[in-house]
């Protein structure tokens, strides 16, 4: 017996699924090729071998398309997965060491750096001043940070408890500035850090601002 065809809709979001994938796919290369305004939806689009139209029926305008190929950067995939249900995000909700808690929100960032540094680098070194798309974009991803680490610090505190003189909207604010990808760029592209020396130093340096130099262990 031969095996029945897949549900038209079926095919349908498969199909949908894959113009999607090679159009972020393209867009990623062409953000970094070319900068923001250089990669044009038209460019896009030939490169992932689809039509103009096809870029906005799957994501949408330039700016749309700029934050769906950040929020796979920063996932590593396209599953619709919230990043606290993630492995990472687990493990660090699982660790019951406050230094081993912040050493593995460490290597998160170290991750992100990774995977989302070189796309963001190009749209803050373009500056923002030029597209009030690419403003909210900035404004957009700056919020979502503030969001994390407002959780992590909220986390820290409740679990392990923070150092006397640190209040959890300070905490907050420092692992905001902490993980900034402003930061994370001067210390890698301009000043020649490995990703393992920017690790172990995040570590260090959200550990000692959270907990206090001197608090080892849970």
């Amino acid at each position: 017996m031969s095996r029945s065809s897949p549900p038209a809709s079926a095919a349908r979001a498969e199909q949908v699924r894959a113009s999607r994938q090679k159009v972020l796919s393209a867009a990623r290369d062409l953000f970094l090729r070319r900068g923001y305004f250089g990669a044009t939806i038209e460019a896009i689009a030939q490169r992932a071998g689809v039509s103009p139209q096809t870029v906005y029926n799957v994501i949408g305008g330039k700016a749309a398309v700029l934050k769906a190929v950040y929020d796979v950067s920063l996932a590593g995939d396209d599953e619709p997965v919230p990043m606290v249900a993630r492995p990472i995000f687990q493990q660090i909700l699982a660790t019951g060491d406050a230094r081993a808690c912040v050493a593995v929100y460490a290597r998160f960032g170290r991750e992100i750096v990774e995977r989302a540094g070189p796309l963001v680098t190009v749209v803050f070194v373009q500056g923002t001043g030029r597209d009030p798309d690419l403003r909210a974009f900035v404004d957009k991803i700056e919020s979502e940070r503030g969001v994390g680490t407002a959780g992590m610090a909220r986390h820290i505190a409740e679990r392990f408890g923070l150092r006397a003189d640190l209040t959890e909207a300070e905490a907050a604010d420092v692992l905001w500035t902490l993980t900034a990808p402003e930061l994370a760029d001067r210390l890698l592209r301009r000043r020649g850090w490995t990703l393992d020396r920017y690790e172990r130093w995040l570590a260090q340096a959200m550990g000692d601002a959270l907990l206090g130099p001197g608090r080892q262990g849970a």
